[in-house]
Parts: C-alpha cells; structure tokens; sequence
C-alpha cells in the first residue's frame, strides 16, 4: 500500500475527455494527489485550460489534444507523450461520443459510426497503445455507464457501447494481469455534465428519471472521481476486472 491513502505521487495519469464534466473532475483529484496528469480531448485550448487551473493550484498536468474516435490521433497523441518522455503508468479512458438521442430505428449510420468508433474502438485502442508502455503495476480504468447494465430509452446504441465497455474491461483485466496491470470500470449513474444536458436540462425526462434513483438526484462530476482515485490507487490492488457502479443507487 502507499504511504498514504490514496498516494500517486511520482505515476503519471493520461485522462481523455478531461476538457469538462467527469474527466476534468477526474484530472484534477488524480493531480491533487500527486499524479502528473495529461490532460487530453480534442481540442488543445480547452484540455490547456484545464491543465493551467491544475498547475495554479500546484499540481503537475500538461495539455496533450486527440480525437479517440481517430486512430491515426492516438498514435499521434503516444508519439507526442514519448517525445516529451512522457510514459502513463494510470490510464483513464473516459472520453465518450453520444451524437443521437431518439429510436434506434431512425438513427443514422453516421451517428452510429460516431459512437461506436470513440465508446469502443477508442477505449481499445487507447489502452492497446498505453498497456504496450506501461510497467509492472500500471493501471487502467474505463469510465462506463448504469447503461451498460439497464439500456435507457432513446439511448441504444450509446447504452450497448457502453456494454461492450464492462466486457471489453475484463477482457484486458485477464490478458493483462500476468504484466501486473489491472483493468477496472466505473460505472457513473446520472450526472450533471454537459455531455447528460439532453436528459439533465429536460424537466420532463427529470421527472421520470429521478424517482428510479434512491437519492433522488443526480451526481456531480466530484462525485464520481473517487471511485475511478480508488481503483487507480494502490488500495486497490487485489482489485481488477470490475465494474463500480457509482449512481445513488440506481442498480440496486
């Protein structure tokens, strides 16, 4: 176990989509406990943004941009962080794609495409390329959703990618443990983050959806970064292949 609870002081975390919303809470409690974090999204100004307020707040973070929906950009984005020298031994993947709202029957291929190649063959890729670096103890956690487990209305495609996220983690947890790298999910219930407005800023969605939480609310993204710290951490060593539902008790 570390000294401390919860210590990364000398790993280096890579977040994606940590421009806002949960990545962004995600970077900074990774920061605040010592990790130097790269911060990534796909445009360069605002993953600076939030890598300056880091830096202001003493922490260590610099600002990497890609699009996990482009292979050619993650390969990109681990060239850049070996010239900077730059190896990540904790991996987030948290960037998502979620373009479409509404029947999956009148759902075009384009947002399908869109959504599938970020939710699951950017998650693969991403840890593909980083577990290739990572050293004995590295780890890697996949922000997920309760959709995985309960696919919401107007959100199929979203809800099944996010399916083949809890599969596609214990699927690595298996191949990577012999290298000591374990692979966790966090499983984040309704939160207030731009990426949820189509549902959080609905009144009427609100009203269906509130009653079926027990905390009758909805997260915030300071929320939800805790878990993903713990099962980063050296605490949770004996602890790979899950899937933390993080959702005021939404699955219960």
């Amino acid at each position: 176990m570390s000294p401390r609870p919860f210590d990364l002081s000398g790993r280096t975390a890579l977040v994606t989509g940590a421009s806002r919303g949960i990545g962004e809470a995600i970077a900074r409690l990774l920061a605040a406990q010592g990790a130097r974090v790269v911060v990534s999204s796909r445009k360069l100004e605002a993953c600076e943004e939030v890598a300056a307020a880091i830096r202001a707040e003493g922490g260590d973070a610099v600002a990497v941009a890609a699009h996990i929906g482009e292979p050619a950009a993650i390969d990109a984005l681990f060239a850049e962080l070996e010239a900077k020298g730059l190896v990540p031994d904790l991996l987030v993947n948290n960037a998502a794609a979620n373009p479409y709202f509404g029947p999956m029957l009148d759902m075009g291929i384009d947002a399908y495409h869109k959504t599938v190649d970020v939710n699951i063959r950017g998650y693969w890729y991403v840890t593909q390329q980083a577990a290739k670096r990572m050293q004995q103890g590295g780890a890697i956690v996949n922000v997920a959703s309760v959709n995985a487990e309960r696919p919401a209305f107007g959100q199929g495609v979203y809800s099944f990618s996010k399916a083949a996220i809890v599969s596609m983690t214990q699927a690595w947890a298996k191949e990577l443990a012999a290298q000591g790298i374990r692979v966790n999910a966090v499983l984040p219930g309704l939160t207030d983050t731009k990426f949820a407005s189509a549902i959080t800023q609905s009144p009427a969605i609100l009203k269906m959806i509130l009653p079926l939480i027990p905390q009758q609310r909805m997260a915030q993204p300071a929320e939800i970064a805790p878990a993903v710290l713990f099962l980063l951490s050296a605490e949770a060593a004996y602890i790979t292949g899950t899937a933390l539902p993080v959702d005021g008790g939404y699955l219960a």
